[in-house]
This record gives C-alpha cells, sequence and structure tokens, in this order.
C-alpha cells in the first residue's frame, strides 16, 4: 500500500485501534496506582449509617452506634435504617438517595453500610461520585458492599475498608466474646489510621513465600457478578482475599472456574482464601466430592504465588478489618501466616 494511503487508512479506517490503546492505556494506570486514602477520622467526625442493601431496623443499629459514640465519633443515621422494601433497606430510589446524601455531605467522613444481603448492585450506576472524587470518604462494609469495594478501586482508586457492619455489633459489650471485641477494635484502629497487621495459624494446603502488593477482594459471588461491568476488579500484581457464605461446593467451583477464565487468578501477587462458611451440604445422589482447599488448589497449581487458606475474614465472627486499595506484605510459612500493612 501507497505510504499516504497507509497512513491515512490508519487514521480513519482504524481509528478506533488507537481508542482500544487509549482504553488499554488507562486501564493499566488502574492497576498500578497507589490508591488515594480518604482522610483518617478523629475524635468529634461524624459517622453516617446507611442501608445500600438489606434492611434492618433502628433498635438494630443501637449497640454500633452506641459503641461507635464512645470511641469519641458522632453518628448520622440516615434516612433508610428502618425502612423496608421486601428484604431492601428502602426502595432503590430511596437507597439510592440516602446513599447520594451521605456522599454529598461533607461533615460525612465515613460511610457505614447497616448490613449487607443484596442491592448496591441495583443503585451504583444511579450514584453520582462527583464530590466524592473531590472529598473521598470511607466506605465501610463487607458481603453485598464489595461492590463499593471494587467499584471505588477500579473508578476512582480510592481505598475502602471491609469490615463487620452495625448487624455484627453485640447487644451487651460487656458480655461479648474477646474475639467479637477484637475484630470489632480493628475497625476503630483502621478508622483511625493504625497500621493494619494480622498472623493466623498455618493450613496445610498452604503455599508459602511473600509477596507485597495493594490488598483488594471481598465476596467471592460478587466479584464474579460484578466482571466485565464498570466495577469490575483489575486483580493483576495484587493480593487478593476472597469468602463466601451459603453456597453448594460445585457452585463455589464454577464461581473458581470463572476467576481463572477471565484471567483473575493468573497474575496475582497471592490469593488469600478467607472463611467459607454454611456450606451447603451435597445430596447423596450428587456428591462434589472436592474440598474448598481441593477446588482452589486445582484451579492455581500451575502459578506460584503464595497461597493461604482460614485467613480471619468472612461471614464469621473472626472477620477483622482490611484496607482495601492499600499495599500489604504477605508473609507465608510454615508455622504461620502474616499479613501487614505496609508503606
Amino acid at each position: 500500500m501507497h505510504r499516504k494511503k497507509f497512513l491515512s487508512a490508519l487514521a480513519t479506517g482504524s481509528g478506533l485501534l488507537f481508542t482500544d490503546l487509549a482504553r488499554a492505556s488507562k486501564l493499566v494506570s488502574h492497576k498500578i496506582r497507589r490508591s488515594k486514602l480518604p482522610p483518617y477520622l478523629a475524635p468529634g467526625d461524624t459517622i453516617g449509617i446507611t442501608c445500600p442493601s438489606g434492611f434492618i431496623t433502628e433498635k438494630e443499629i443501637q449497640p454500633a452506634v452506641e459503641q461507635i459514640q464512645s470511641w469519641g465519633y458522632k453518628i448520622k443515621v440516615g434516612a433508610t435504617v428502618g425502612k423496608r422494601d421486601f428484604s431492601f433497606g428502602g426502595t432503590d430510589e430511596e437507597r439510592t438517595k440516602d446513599f447520594q446524601g451521605m456522599i454529598d455531605d461533607t461533615g460525612v467522613k465515613a460511610i457505614l453500610c447497616a448490613r449487607g444481603g443484596y442491592g448496591v448492585v441495583r443503585i451504583i450506576d444511579q450514584i453520582d461520585f462527583s464530590s466524592f472524587k473531590k472529598h473521598p470518604k470511607w466506605v465501610i462494609g463487607f458481603s453485598d458492599i464489595t461492590v463499593f469495594h471494587s467499584h471505588l478501586h477500579t473508578q476512582f482508586g480510592v481505598a475502602t475498608i471491609h469490615s463487620k457492619m452495625c448487624n455484627s455489633f453485640p447487644d451487651d459489650w460487656s458480655k461479648a466474646e474477646p474475639i467479637q471485641v477484637e475484630t470489632i477494635l480493628s475497625l476503630k484502629k483502621a478508622l483511625s489510621g493504625e497500621m493494619m497487621g494480622y498472623e493466623c495459624l498455618p493450613d496445610t494446603r498452604n503455599r508459602e513465600g511473600m509477596a507485597d502488593g495493594q490488598l483488594v477482594g471481598g465476596n467471592l459471588t460478587m466479584i464474579a457478578t460484578l466482571s466485565a461491568t464498570d466495577s469490575d476488579i483489575s486483580t493483576e500484581g495484587k493480593i487478593l482475599f476472597v469468602e463466601d457464605v451459603g453456597e453448594a461446593l460445585y457452585n463455589i467451583d464454577r464461581l473458581f472456574c470463572h476467576l481463572k477464565r477471565t484471567g483473575k487468578l493468573s497474575h496475582l501477587k497471592a490469593l488469600i482464601i478467607g472463611g467459607f462458611t454454611n456450606i451447603k451440604p451435597d445430596t447423596p445422589e450428587e456428591t462434589f466430592g472436592r474440598t474448598v482447599q481441593d477446588i482452589v488448589w486445582e484451579k492455581v497449581k500451575e502459578y506460584n504465588y503464595p497461597l493461604c487458606f482460614g485467613f480471619p475474614v468472612g461471614h464469621q465472627r473472626n472477620n477483622y478489618a482490611l484496607k482495601c486499595g492499600v499495599k500489604h506484605r504477605l508473609t507465608v510459612q510454615s508455622d504461620k501466616v502474616v499479613l501487614q500493612e505496609i508503606v
């Protein structure tokens, strides 16, 4: 082809190529950029409580309100607390408006989602994050709140806190189990800016090693269902943690197959397996015949990054606060596993 005609074709007929390259460049920048940390909280700051997912009553959030106030923070209770639209904390419109109000209120320094369940994916595309980009604040929660963790990391590069929510606070703090107290206090430490670090017992199926990377992840089902959306998360060069509840083993296998086929397991720095609780039992006629450890190892045996099982995160009492998007170091040894936030 004549050089002039070739250049003309490249600039016109192949204009899509330049668009795709620009888009790819933008995606790469999402993978390697450092997350922006919202301001840590000081005594007197306000934490907003809202229900973007399932419903909860004002009475049920009271233990959390009282405990957080004892830490020196103020509480703003959102309009969705006490509202109910079947399983949701109000209609889609009500939940969107309430969360939007928490984002736009510059006096609210952190947003604590009252509980999980289901519902964030129904409203995420209706939320205007313009003010959030200018004035980021901590968004806190787990389970269904994984949608926010993934979306805010991918779209804005802002760190969030994967943590227990209001429905996990004990009615009587003085009678709470030590592990329940410790995990709730980990949220206080995270909000105040302490460098987080956790140690857990080893598992015979772990793969030893050490790796540094941004910590990303959350609920396995939510991570899988966000694929190919604006909330999809890149895991390349990162430490991924996953957990889930109430799934059958065959479905856990299907979800990990999805992660592998979409490339989310191939370029990790490390993989952390949290709690997989309340697994639905096999029926006698259809026994799956594999454990969670078996399922994971089938998907990652060809890689060589560190892997640990039984990390204290998930739908369980030992569910510690983790700063998503923040750089951590995972060390997996024969006698212990350590996850430490690093600069």
